[in-house]
């Protein structure tokens, strides 16, 4: 698998792509991706050339970084989820952090299943304005 940062309009588009494919409730357009990027570390993950998913590394506030791992669903359960979780914590850790969180709607039961296997504990539970599924955040000391 290769992951990179997404540079250009086409590869922010891929990063757009997974994120609106595996968070439908809440999805992003290109302007709104461009932002996050200025803000966060974003990276693409490709195996074979495929698009298999992305990462999203809010830089840590109080010592606490948001690491999110993104796979798309047809590739899944092949390892892809745990190298990108893998190389986001490397990344929180090299900008400070000295513990992560991180978000997945209670609708995504692999999602959840995959952060309590990386010993991610749930911290809270709500629900965004407009919507009416909850988000998990967890965390990992």
């Amino acid at each position: 698998m290769h992951i990179e940062q997404p540079h250009g309009d086409d590869a922010l588009g891929d990063w757009r792509h997974v994120h609106n494919a595996v968070i439908p409730v809440q999805p992003l357009s290109l302007a709104e991706v461009r932002e996050r990027a200025g803000r966060n570390h974003l990276d693409l993950a490709r195996a074979g050339g495929v698009l298999v998913g992305s990462t999203t590394v809010r830089p840590p506030k109080d010592g606490v970084a948001t690491v999110i791992a993104r796979v798309l669903p047809a590739h899944r359960r092949r390892g892809y989820g745990t190298e990108l979780y893998a190389h986001a914590l490397r990344r929180a850790h090299a900008l400070g952090a000295t513990a992560v969180e991180t978000c997945v709607l209670a609708s995504n039961e692999d999602g959840l299943r995959f952060a309590r296997a990386h010993r991610f504990t749930e911290i809270d539970r709500y629900v965004l304005p407009g919507s009416t599924i909850p988000w998990v955040d967890l965390r990992r000391e």
